[in-house]
């Protein structure tokens, strides 16, 4: 598609024929679908005698799904291994040269997301070299469907007239494979690809979090050592911590994303005995990371006994994302 002649006149073109045959065939061979849009890119090909570059936004939104729905299902093949083939060598070229060069002047926590960025402006370029060039195609691919009609079944409209509406017009089933290639090609995004930039922000959020709360326990035992008893009801803002920025690209305060309470005992702690409890429950976390909205760290202070205790930590993170010195539930 990307190497379309330019030749005039264009390839398969039948000089024989009239305009009125030209267009009744050229009917037959795009269908009811889009008719009039064809129409009019075929006249304007015909009048200027060379094929260009036009824009075709259903092949820019759909790229190959278009090829599937317009029945170039060979062709489909080819530029889905040919297009992938140039994306992944050009990210790999383009995205080593600017790690090289550049990727040193980017915020750690942009890094990812910048990476994304130049791997989707690749495929944006790729998306839109078939979307300029896809009218000259269809139009190429029409003209020699149409030269093989004539050849095969010459003064036989309705043979020709059904070679046509066969090679031609539109699938259903492509439509159908080209809607499970799209659902595939965003599970395989969501389960490969997306976690690569999320489990670096997740990590950041869980630390940051985790890191804020034990800051947050040390106030509180300052409290209780002072006041002779649990400092219920302290909170973020009480001990000075509201307006800590979170590290994590992004976020905002600590008081936008993290509520925290403190308690003299709660239920989640089961049979451990505590003297104070304090729960910091995550919150207000966007896409892709919201499966960490109302995640909790509970840092609760045990019964004394003949030594001052220490505070104990459990969290309903999972083995995988919980703090090293952070028991689970």
């Amino acid at each position: 598609m990307l190497f379309i002649e330019e030749t005039s006149p264009p390839p398969f073109y039948q000089h024989q024929l009239s305009a009125e045959q030209r267009t009744q065939l050229d009917k037959w061979f795009i269908g009811h679908r889009s008719q009039a849009y064809y129409l009019k890119r075929f006249a304007q090909f015909d009048e200027q005698g060379y094929l260009s570059a036009k824009w075709n936004w259903a092949a820019f939104v759909a790229t190959f799904g278009w090829l599937l729905y317009r029945k170039r299902y060979l062709d489909c093949i080819v530029y889905t291994i040919a297009g992938w083939s140039f994306i992944q060598l050009n990210v790999a070229i383009i995205l080593v040269a600017f790690e090289f060069l550049f990727m040193s002047m980017v915020p750690d926590a942009l890094q990812m997301l910048t990476r994304f960025v130049i791997a989707g402006l690749i495929w944006l370029f790729w998306s839109v070299m078939v979307a300029r060039w896809s009218d000259a195609y269809y139009y190429r691919m029409a003209r020699r469907e149409i030269a093989d009609a004539l050849a095969d079944y010459p003064q036989q409209p309705e043979k020709q007239k059904a070679h046509l509406q066969k090679e031609g017009g539109v699938s259903i089933v492509g439509l159908a494979a080209a809607f499970g290639l799209f659902t595939f090609l965003l599970m395989v995004i969501y389960r490969q690809f997306l976690p690569l930039y999320a489990n670096p922000i997740e990590k950041s959020i869980i630390q940051d979090s985790f890191s804020l709360t034990r800051i947050a326990t040390s106030r509180v035992e300052g409290l209780y050592q002072q006041q002779g008893a649990c400092p219920v009801g302290a909170t973020l803002d009480s001990l000075g911590l509201d307006s800590v920025e979170l590290d994590t690209g992004g976020l905002g305060t600590a008081g936008t994303h993290l509520d925290m309470q403190v308690v003299e005992r709660t239920e989640a702690l089961g049979n451990k005995q505590s003297s104070c409890v304090l729960i910091t429950r995550i919150q207000a976390i966007p896409f892709p990371n919201r499966n960490l909205n109302d995640q909790t760290f509970i840092m609760y202070r045990p019964i004394e006994t003949e030594q001052q205790s220490q505070w104990q930590c459990v969290t309903s993170l999972n083995n995988k994302q919980k703090p090293v010195t952070c028991q689970g539930d």
